[in-house]
């Protein structure tokens, strides 16, 4: 999903290396994966994994998981976590009072506005798993990005239900009633919103394309604990 501020329309998407005197301590990531997990390893996944604290350059903000509607969306989002595939990758789209997006790989090595930025994945995607009816999209909600198409009069879907992947957004303010109800949810951020809110009030290049005038990047991902 790229973010478009347009209610009734199709939102469309969609190493860090650290300079030390002594050598850098090395850790072992779990290796990223190449599909999305299936219904039992998201059960596996998700057994220890109750929050993400996400470190910017901004700041940091903790995301509670909600895997109630999207267990494979949240799955996809923790493994990813855990290989290290968002260190580095910066937030490319914000648009004030709409979502701050993030999650493409190439804004690891392209941070400037550039054809085909927001088109980014881990390589695979997968089916969209819709939000219940008791998941509206708050302010603080995070959701996967997608490039579902649909008629922006009826809300017919027209294609793309399988284009979940890597990107994800944050509601920047409520949007329920003026985002429809297809992009799936997996958390909301409950610790530092003020974070959140400073990211969202960056300078862009454009309100149109959102792109931070100073990059806006993820440092890491770390997971905590089970439920």
């Amino acid at each position: 999903m790229n973010a478009t501020r347009r209610p009734a329309a199709a939102i469309l998407v969609l190493a860090l290396a650290a300079c030390s005197a002594a050598p850098a301590e090395s850790v072992d990531l779990a290796p990223c994966p190449t599909s999305a997990p299936s219904a039992a390893q998201a059960g596996t996944i998700l057994a220890d994994a109750s929050r993400v604290e996400v470190s910017t350059s901004l700041g940091s903000f903790t995301i509670e998981l909600d895997a109630r509607s999207a267990p494979i969306a949240t799955a996809n989002f923790v493994a990813l976590a855990r290989c290290g595939f968002y260190e580095g990758i910066t937030f490319h789209r914000v648009l004030a009072g709409f979502v701050a997006q993030a999650g493409d790989p190439q804004t690891r090595a392209n941070r400037d506005p550039f054809p085909g930025l927001g088109s980014g994945g881990p390589g695979y995607q997968f089916e969209v798993e819709f939000p219940t009816n008791d998941q509206p999209y708050d302010r603080y909600t995070v959701a996967m990005a997608n490039a579902m198409q649909y008629d922006p009069i009826s809300g017919e879907i027209t294609g793309g239900t399988d284009t979940n992947g890597s990107q994800f957004f944050i509601d920047l303010a409520s949007l329920v009633g003026s985002l429809r109800p297809y992009y799936s949810v997996i958390g909301e951020v409950v610790d530092g919103t003020d974070v959140v809110d400073a990211i969202g009030a960056v300078a862009v290049n454009s309100a149109q394309e959102g792109v931070p005038v100073e990059p806006v990047v993820i440092e890491s991902v770390t997971i905590e604990g089970g439920a």
